[in-house]
């Protein structure tokens, strides 16, 4: 008997829209054309998200509830604190980086009015509710779906007399970039599977539809790095020829996507107090966003991405082993394998596997420990 909730298409279509934002496409320019490291990333990346969205999909908990088993009641509010934390910051990037795209299109207004714009609309999709949000949205994808699609054909078309132009990073270095973006959804996945009338369905289908389509974004970041080294998504919006359809695709895109930051704000403080007002702390987020958005936060969007990673590429892999393999309460040994795993990461740079699975390699491996060891508390 199916529970009543969202069904697998509501659910794909969420992270469809997800993973059309300008932050997939400007990651892509960054990453050149190395297609392996890409497709290992965003495996890696989609498989955990489908591990971890399970979990809140089958126990009908958000994503920061789900961490309760592994780091127990304060661990699991200290996570929801961190995220909150880098939802704000999400938000600000996402706006950031929608209002910079619009002003690249040569449009006479201040990125202020912009930033206040993207806000205001994100602030009405909080309000309105998942369910709501979602039907809404629906429609716009199909006009934001077909508008990639004119780029995309344009600019591959292109790519390919201009592909000796490009740039491409070392493979480590365009995995870690490629693998950091679907690591970054960990922690609100659960937000939206635990809807779901399938679970297994409703989240295979989230994973899939996020991991497809954010390879499609890299794509075009790709496909837009071989116009030279100053290329941007606004330049080649231009360059294209499309210039009101290009305001849509931004506008729309940047909207959908930072939807998901502010109305998981707001499940995790539902985590950290259980009677804060999620769509409240959805709008305050939203406007905190454009005050970040206008003060240059920009300027950090990569090192910010890879904050993420060192944070919730390791609590992952823990709240993983403990829930499906070691099935016990080792909570304080959980915090400590996440925090040797946090560690690492930050001083694995050189590893000849790169610093999120050796950060990954390293949490996981303590936290089966607490399996093995009787002492593990």
């Amino acid at each position: 008997m199916n529970r009543q909730g969202t069904s697998v298409f509501t659910n794909g279509l969420i992270w469809f829209g997800a993973a059309v934002s300008v932050a997939e496409i400007e990651a892509g320019i960054q990453s050149g054309k190395n297609w392996a490291a890409l497709l290992l990333g965003h495996l890696l990346g989609g498989a955990m998200l489908f591990a971890i969205g399970l979990m809140g999909a089958q126990s009908r908990k958000n994503a920061m509830e789900t961490t309760t088993s592994a780091f127990g009641k304060y661990g699991s509010k200290f996570f929801a604190i961190l995220n909150l934390c880098q939802l704000l910051g999400w938000t600000s990037v996402m706006i950031a980086q929608g209002s910079a795209a619009i002003s690249g299109l040569k449009l006479a207004v201040p990125s202020a009015i912009t930033s206040a714009v993207i806000a205001a609309l994100v602030a009405c999709g909080v309000i309105v509710g998942l369910k709501s949000a979602a039907r809404i949205g629906s429609i716009a994808m199909v006009l934001l779906v077909a508008l990639v699609a004119v780029l995309s054909f344009k600019l591959f078309g292109n790519a390919e007399s201009a592909s000796a132009t490009s740039h491409a990073l070392p493979f480590l270095a365009a995995f870690e970039l490629s693998v950091a973006m679907p690591l970054s959804w960990l922690p609100l996945i659960s937000d939206y599977t635990k809807e779901a009338e399938k679970p297994v369905a409703a989240t295979a289908a989230s994973a899939l539809a996020y991991t497809a389509m954010s390879i499609w974004m890299y794509a075009i970041g790709m496909a837009i790095s071989t116009l030279g080294p100053e290329a941007t998504l606004p330049s080649a919006i231009l360059a294209m020829g499309l210039g009101i359809p290009g305001i849509v695709i931004i506008l729309f895109s940047t909207v959908i996507t930072t939807f998901f930051d502010a109305y998981s704000s707001g499940e995790s403080a539902k985590t950290i107090w259980n009677k804060a007002n999620s769509k409240i702390v959805g709008v305050v987020v939203c406007a905190l966003g454009v005050v970040l958005a206008v003060s240059g936060i920009m300027e950090r969007y990569v090192n910010f991405l890879y904050l993420i990673s060192s944070v919730f590429a390791p609590m992952a892999v823990v709240l993983l082993v403990s829930h499906y393999i070691v099935k016990k309460q080792a909570r304080i040994w959980n915090l400590i394998s996440w925090l040797a795993g946090f560690t690492v990461y930050q001083f694995a740079g050189n590893s000849p596997i790169g610093a999120t699975i050796t950060a990954m390699f390293v949490a996981g491996a303590l936290a089966l420990f607490g399996k093995l060891s009787k002492k593990a508390i």
